[in-house]
């Protein structure tokens, strides 16, 4: 069963519906910078709700479609880029000479078709395109087993919680093969960013510290440092790649501790990491952070 309802959030026996209750929060805020790392602990999501994480990432689209899922499907079983991604990605071309890309994952439980609206909009670069690809559905733990678009599986919320290694990998690698498209086409991969929202922000981070070629810009918003365990370890490739990191001072579902907690354990092996705060905000986005991406990105992957 698939349904939608606007700006609201209401669970019945079969789904939950959460539409746009994170919409876009278009607001003026001042930028800061927090260079201190905070300790936080898993305390900071005790009295979360189990189906919290089903609105992590429903930043930008008004449609979240959830159904209530027992074991995963055959597609989902199967091997390949279709257990990942749903479809072709939505894409904005650049109106004038195409000098860089940016390959841009949604959260959890939205797709890219509303990241791809900003890219057409208030974060558009003539010389830039912008590449938004819509994952496919799984079944998500935290979720008590619902399914929903979900670049991976989620166990918790929290600094301590299981991480979906496999999951994180299969989704690495369809980034990776993106990328490997774009080269292809004639981008050089210092001219190619990946970014993401949330779990797509953490993913980004993750696979563009792992892509093998250097590459222009990596950019997590309201996001969180995956698989640290692994770095710097024999990824060396993007040890010096500009990392832009964005995140709301009032954000609950993700908090700015743990923002701050992965600008720091970034910086350990890669010091070109900038955090750029907004106050005020939740799990979501803002115009004024839209404006500094897209300020970064002209800067490094649009000369």
């Amino acid at each position: 069963m698939f349904r939608s309802v606007s700006r609201s959030a209401i669970s019945t026996s079969r789904c939950v519906f959460l539409s746009g209750l994170f919409t876009r929060v278009l607001i003026s805020s001042a930028v800061s910078s927090q260079k201190t790392v905070q300790p936080f602990s898993s305390s900071s999501t005790s009295s979360s709700s189990p189906f919290l994480a089903s609105i992590i990432g429903s930043s930008l689209s008004s449609r979240l479609l959830c159904s209530l899922g027992g074991p995963p499907s055959d597609e989902e079983d199967s091997s390949g880029m279709s257990r990942i991604a749903n479809g072709e990605p939505a894409v904005v071309r650049a109106r004038g000479q195409h000098k860089g890309t940016i390959i841009f994952l949604h959260g959890l439980g939205d797709q890219g078709t509303g990241w791809a609206d900003a890219f057409s909009t208030e974060a558009r670069h003539d010389n830039i395109k912008a590449i938004c690809p819509h994952s496919a559905e799984r079944s998500v733990t935290l979720n008590m087993g619902m399914r929903m678009p979900a670049w991976y599986d989620l166990f918790g919320l929290d600094a301590t919680a299981r991480e979906d290694a496999d999951g994180i990998q299969a989704a690495a690698q369809y980034v990776h093969h993106l990328i490997d498209e774009e080269i292809n086409a004639g981008i050089p991969a210092d001219h190619i960013a990946v970014g993401g929202f949330s779990m797509g922000g953490a993913l980004a981070i993750y696979a563009g510290l792992t892509y093998p070629k250097k590459l222009g810009a990596i950019v997590g918003l309201s996001s969180f440092f995956l698989q640290r365990q692994k770095f710097p370890g024999s990824y060396t490739a993007n040890n010096a790649t500009p990392i832009f990191l964005g995140h709301g001072s009032q954000d609950f579902l993700v908090p700015l501790q743990i923002g701050q907690m992965s600008e720091g354990l970034i910086k350990q092996f890669n010091p070109n990491v900038e955090m750029h705060v907004y106050r005020g905000m939740q799990h979501s986005s803002c115009s004024e952070e839209m404006r500094d991406l897209k300020t970064f990105l002209s800067n490094h992957i649009a000369k």
